[in-house]
């Protein structure tokens, strides 16, 4: 909509209702100026035209500059990032998939399986790892870390501090099976701990940490629980 104003005996215009409004909220025009637009019948101060009635109460609400508070103190610098040891997660992580194999072939020998065939079979010892990566899954939704994790003080939180929803617990749980351990399968598992090595160094975070934008805490080494974990990694 245009309008036309009377500022010091002279009309102005035309001038479109932002362009009002933009002066309005820069200071740049009083209340006062009688205004017209087409279809008015008569010419009105502007401040009681009804669509910029609003812009001149939100200007007048506005603090000054001057009264806007600053703070008494500089502000503080940000805290350095926390350095994260990767060999400690490094350690937690083979603990749980090894105490897992652990479980995983006493109950295969306890169920009578050939444990000699079932070495040899491609598709068990590719899948083998896959029913600990749904616990897992299942341990850090709900307490935010693992049994390796636990005895090293370590655990898995979002960036908030939140723990992780199953989908994302679930989510990262399968990059580390893909990306991270490869199965767990011989060659490919070594091919992703060294890619997962230099992806971590580029990146500052592993890559299943990185993409689903998760932290994981470090608290101090508990002297006990790290003389456990070794005891029951033998």
């Amino acid at each position: 909509m245009d309008f036309w104003l009377i500022r010091d005996g002279e009309k102005t215009g035309p001038l479109h209702d932002f362009e009002i409004r933009r002066k309005i909220e820069d200071g740049e025009l009083p209340a006062s100026p009688p205004a017209w637009h087409d279809g008015l019948d008569a010419w009105k101060p502007l401040v009681e035209i009804d669509i910029f009635t609003r812009e001149f109460e939100i200007a007048a609400n506005k603090p000054a500059a001057e009264e806007i508070s600053t703070p008494s103190e500089s502000p503080k610098p940000p805290p350095l990032p926390v350095k994260i040891d990767y060999g400690r997660r490094f350690w937690a992580r083979w603990f749980d998939l090894t105490l897992y194999a652990g479980f995983y072939w006493l109950g295969m020998w306890a169920a009578g399986q050939n444990i000699e065939a079932a070495l040899l079979n491609p598709w068990t010892m590719f899948l083998r790892y896959v029913p600990w990566f749904v616990v897992e899954t299942l341990l850090l939704h709900h307490y935010a870390t693992t049994p390796g994790k636990w005895l090293l003080g370590l655990q898995v939180l979002n960036k908030d501090g939140s723990r992780l929803t199953l989908g994302e617990s679930t989510r990262r749980s399968l990059r580390v099976l893909f990306t991270g351990i490869g199965f767990g399968w011989d060659l490919l598992a070594v091919f992703c701990q060294i890619l997962s090595f230099f992806t971590t160094r580029r990146l500052g975070n592993t890559l299943w940490d990185h993409a689903g934008g998760h932290v994981v805490s470090a608290a101090p080494l508990n002297p006990f629980r790290t003389l456990a974990l070794v005891f029951l990694f033998f």
